[in-house]
């Protein structure tokens, strides 16, 4: 192994951990040393097909790594992770950061005692759409979420709050940055025996107020966030990877971005209404992602999303999905 690498291992090699490896294995920087899978005629596959060694246990991997990245099913993060951690080991853990607030409580505090990193892995975080955002002072007064998805097998685990909307809680609470006041949340099921569709609407202490609805009972996927504030919107859309802007100015300001504009007059002054569309740069959110983390592990950055984040997207989701099952009682 090539000591000015970062020695990383793979947990869970499903649809999701195939791409880990995919990106892992071509970083710069990174030794890809092995895989982990209970499915070890899967694992042998994928390991073969990224010139990777396959471990018949996650005590024999760590012996032989400095992180992980776990991309296992949910219901297995807080297990795997507990056991990497009190081995030493950084981590990083696909979302949500495990099944309830309890096991991410104990996961933060034996990564302070054990002196480790934790990522959490919530990809939209790093949606090349978002990165136009940081020109401005968001201060959001309203925002509007959408996150439909049709109905596939997989992610079915959970329920949609924690399979779908808790992306957009993770970008909510960064955006905002604010505790939250209060919740209303009501849901129902459809096709599974879980909570299909779900709606929420947060009031933050400073005010903002956000509606988000997540569904994967839909025809066609839909991602879309808006942001409405004082003489500011803008919506985005995931999906297309599109940035969209409208901000009201004075009249004899400039703005070289300006795509179009259209003159108003409001309490007798003249103003104007000007359409931006930033453009946004191709990127692969996980390949941003898994960098991060090699860099959080030479300790040369912080996490994107670290362990405290994914906690409190998680509290946040847990809230909202047990007001919505009481309401069905």
């Amino acid at each position: 192994m090539n000591k000015s690498h970062v020695a990383i291992g793979v947990v869970g090699v499903g649809h999701l951990g195939q791409h880990h490896v995919k990106h892992l294995s071509a970083l710069a920087g990174v030794s890809l040393i092995g895989i982990y899978d209970q499915d070890l005629s899967r694992a042998r596959t994928v390991a073969e097909r990224h010139g990777t060694r396959v471990f018949s246990s996650l005590t024999a991997l760590l012996q032989d790594v400095e992180a992980v990245s776990i991309v296992t099913p949910t219901s297995a993060h807080a297990d795997v992770a507990r056991e990497c951690i009190r081995a030493g080991k950084h981590v990083f853990i696909e979302k949500p950061i495990t099944s309830t607030v309890a096991e991410a409580d104990e996961l933060l505090r034996l990564a302070d005692e054990y002196r480790v990193q934790i990522q959490v892995g919530h990809i939209e975080r790093v949606n090349p759409a978002l990165l136009p955002l940081q020109s401005f002072d968001l201060k959001p007064k309203y925002i509007e979420v959408q996150r439909l998805a049709p109905y596939t097998a997989r992610g079915t685990d959970v329920p949609v709050v924690l399979d779908l909307m808790i992306h957009d809680l993770d970008i909510l609470l960064a955006l905002v940055n604010s505790p939250v006041k209060n919740i209303r949340a009501s849901g129902v099921s459809i096709m599974t025996e879980s909570v299909d569709i779900a709606n929420a609407r947060i009031r933050f202490q400073n005010g903002t107020v956000a509606s988000l609805t997540s569904s994967r009972i839909a025809k066609d996927k839909v991602r879309k966030i808006k942001i409405f504030q004082k003489d500011l919107y803008i919506t985005i859309d995931f999906l297309l990877g599109l940035t969209e802007v409208y901000r009201v100015l004075d009249v004899d300001m400039s703005d070289p971005q300006a795509l179009a504009t259209a003159e108003f007059v409001r309490n007798g002054s003249a103003r104007k209404i000007v359409y931006e569309k930033p453009p946004v740069p191709a990127a692969d959110a996980l390949q941003i992602e898994l960098a991060n983390f090699v860099q959080v592990v030479r300790g040369a950055a912080s996490p994107i999303v670290d362990g405290k984040a994914g906690r409190d997207a998680l509290d946040i989701a847990t809230r909202i999905h047990d007001m919505i099952l009481e309401d069905l009682l």
